[in-house]
């Protein structure tokens, strides 16, 4: 049987079982807690997760859209650079009449004081109730009145006041308006005038035009340069321009971006060199085109027949490793070949190369230059002339003169070219090198002088004599024409056969002169019809006046101009002369400066200037020697005054001829001076048949200085 115990054993027995089921309750407690703490830790880290998977994936996302905009953006600007010379077509041509202004003027808007002041109605000024005795209503009705008067009163000084106002801002008014009418009609007839000057083709005003032209074209990037410097040359219409072509980084190095994810960047695939190097050629082909459209669809009056496009870029040299003007294009674009053109379908490339003949760098990334086609300045002063200052007759040119005439003109062309010695020459007159890597080489040339038809047996001498020298090509230039049995015999070989018509154009077209007798006379550089003075219009400068004291028993010495030299701006400048037959002085001592103040024979002296003159040079034209046939005038800034300074301060410039007694006859305007040059060649005074002069413009700027200007007439400096 059993007991239970008792006393204190079961007292501590059954405390022992009650702290026992306590601790299993506070460790089952305690376990319990602890997996609902784990529980919510994991719930929290797989939310912490899911988070972060969705942040990146956010992130992954983000790049990837960055890196698709910015490959999107490389397409689009390669689009537009492909697209450049279609987008360039659809802009509208500039015209003369987007110079004038419209004669509108704002109407006159007086605001408020066109309303009258409103005067006081009388029905509002009723007597107040005031009693009802007789003479209180009349003191009301007396109250009302004098109200009333009170109020009109002021509101007729308002409105004579008012009317005072507007009679003077009327009268403002029509003082402004007719002001602005004024002015709209000042800038109309100068318009006007612009536009006949350019319809008549003056050359400063045909460069102005045509620039403006180019600088208002909408037809270009807004991140392309646009630089230009342009010459006109009047004989030959045509325009010589030198145009900034954007560098090779417009073109994008990068083809494509793409985000990886691994390595946390942006990885960028470049665009093959071959692929960035032909869209480079193709954008500065397409450059070249658009600036000849641009030209020659501003021309409303055809005064350009010819445009000569040299595009260059403002890059180090890799020949010298100097910063320089680099060209990489040039053309010589004649107006009715380029109308035949349909420049939204051409291939930009071929169309310069092919369709017009035109020069393009073949690699243009490494700045290999090409030979510009005639440069803005060689217009002017830079143009060679023959025979003095007339168009010499081709026909009764000396032989020696004629053959360095065509060596001039393949030179002009950028050959290289010399005439070979009279004996033993082999049957050859002048041998040019074309330094195309392409289509150049060794060009044989043969001159005929004839009056007749060239036979064809000329023609197979020349055959040989290219073959037995191993040349490239020959070329035939005669001043009469050729037979169909020449041409029959040329056909297919590497001849070329120039007649004299064709030479004449030739010569005209790189600045050269040159007629046919008496039916063949062409324009040419700097020649003025009927003894004017070319591009400025002034007449002839024929001396007269008288001659110092020492020129007594000088043939011609009674007479002579005094050339008096006017500028703007403050620089200090040395005005010099050059006594030249073409253009090489006659001696040292006919070069006319601060330290040689005259000629040996006198007809040429510094002397000082007269009143609104800043320098001045006397000339007794008839007494200048029979071997001179012009005279050069030049200026070049004074390294004593102005040691830093250079000849963009040399503006509004001009010549005053002036008789004996300094009357001014004419007034010669010169090119105004360029930023970094320092000498300038004004213009020359050349000799015609009959003994006239006139005067042809100058323009040729040298940033080495007057030592640099008179080296290139035949003068050394130390």
């Amino acid at each position: 049987m059993s007991r239970r115990s008792s006393g204190l054993i079961g007292v501590w027995a059954e405390a022992q079982r009650q702290q026992q089921r306590q601790r299993e309750a506070q460790e089952r407690a305690a376990f319990r807690q602890q997996r609902d703490t784990e529980r919510q830790q994991r719930a929290y880290a797989r939310e912490v997760a899911r988070y972060g998977r969705e942040q990146q994936a956010e992130y992954r996302r983000q790049r990837e859209a960055e890196a698709r905009r910015r490959t999107e953006e490389l397409d689009a600007r390669v689009a537009v650079l492909e697209g450049l010379l279609a987008a360039g077509c659809r802009a509208p041509a500039f015209r003369t009449s987007a110079l004038a202004r419209v004669e509108e003027i704002e109407p006159f808007a007086p605001g408020q004081l066109a309303y009258p002041v409103p005067l006081p109605d009388p029905a509002r000024y009723q007597p107040q109730a005031g009693g009802w005795t007789a003479g209180r209503r009349a003191a009301a009705q007396q109250e009302a009145q004098a109200r009333y008067a009170q109020d009109l009163h002021a509101a007729q000084l308002a409105e004579g006041r008012r009317q005072e106002q507007l009679a003077s801002y009327r009268r403002q008014y029509d003082a402004w308006a007719q002001g602005r009418l004024a002015e709209v009609r000042a800038h109309n007839a100068g318009v006007a005038a612009t536009v006949e000057a350019l319809r008549t083709g003056d050359p400063e005003t045909v460069v102005e035009y045509f620039s403006a032209a180019l600088y208002a074209s909408t037809g270009w990037p807004e991140d392309f340069p646009r630089q230009v410097s342009a010459a006109f040359d009047r004989g030959a219409g045509q325009l010589v321009l030198d145009w900034e072509l954007p560098g090779y980084a417009v073109v994008p190095e990068v083809k494509a971006v793409r985000f990886a994810p691994s390595l946390d960047q942006d990885k960028e695939s470049a665009r093959p060199v071959t692929q960035r190097r032909a869209l480079y050629r193709a954008v500065l082909a397409q450059c070249v085109l658009l600036v000849l459209r641009d030209l020659f669809a501003a021309d409303e009056f055809r005064t350009v027949r010819l445009v000569a496009l040299n595009g260059f870029v403002d890059d180090f040299d890799p020949a010298t490793g100097q910063r320089a003007r680099v060209c990489l294009a040039s053309v010589l674009a004649e107006r009715d070949a380029f109308d035949g053109l349909n420049l939204e379908l051409v291939s930009a490339v071929d169309c310069l190369t092919e369709g017009l003949r035109g020069q393009l760098s073949a690699r243009p990334d490494q700045r290999a230059a090409v030979r510009p086609v005639r440069r803005p300045d060689e217009v002017g002063s830079g143009v060679v002339s023959h025979g003095g200052g007339e168009e010499p007759d081709l026909l009764a040119m000396d032989p020696v003169e004629f053959e360095g005439l065509v060596a001039e003109l393949f030179r002009a062309r950028g050959m290289r070219a010399v005439m070979t010695q009279r004996s033993n020459d082999g049957g050859v007159d002048v041998d040019a090198l074309d330094p195309d890597p392409i289509s150049g080489g060794k060009i044989i040339v043969q001159v005929k002088r004839y009056r007749g038809t060239v036979s064809p047996s000329a023609v197979r001498d020349l055959y040989g004599t290219v073959q037995g020298a191993g040349a490239n090509k020959g070329v035939l230039v005669t001043t009469s024409g050729f037979g169909p049995g020449s041409y029959t015999f040329a056909n297919g070989k590497p001849l070329t056969l120039i007649s004299g018509t064709e030479l004449v154009d030739l010569l005209h077209q790189h600045g050269l002169r040159g007629r046919l007798g008496d039916g063949g006379t062409g324009a040419g550089v700097g020649s003025g019809s009927g003894g004017g003075s070319g591009a400025g219009g002034a007449p002839a400068a024929s001396a007269t006046t008288a001659p110092p004291p020492d020129n007594t028993g000088t043939p011609g010495a009674d007479d002579f101009n005094t050339l008096g030299m006017t500028w703007a701006g403050t620089v200090a400048l040395d005005v010099c002369a050059l006594v030249c037959r073409g253009s090489r002085v006659l001696s040292d001592d006919h070069f006319v400066f601060f330290n040689n103040e005259r000629t040996p024979d006198g007809s040429v002296r510094m002397v000082p200037a007269a009143a609104g003159d800043r320098a001045a040079i006397r000339v007794a034209f008839d007494a200048l020697p029979a071997a001179a046939d012009r005279l050069v005038m030049v200026a070049a800034v004074d390294p004593v005054v102005n040691p830093e300074a250079d000849l963009s301060g040399f503006t509004e410039a001009g010549i005053r001829l002036r008789d004996r007694a300094g009357a001014e006859l004419d007034r010669l305007d010169v090119s105004d001076g360029r930023p970094g040059e320092t000498a300038l060649v004004l213009g020359s005074f050349r000799r015609r048949a009959g003994g006239d002069w006139d005067f042809v413009p100058g323009g040729k700027g040298y940033r080495d200085g007057l030592g640099g200007l008179v080296g290139d007439f035949g003068i050394e400096t130390e």
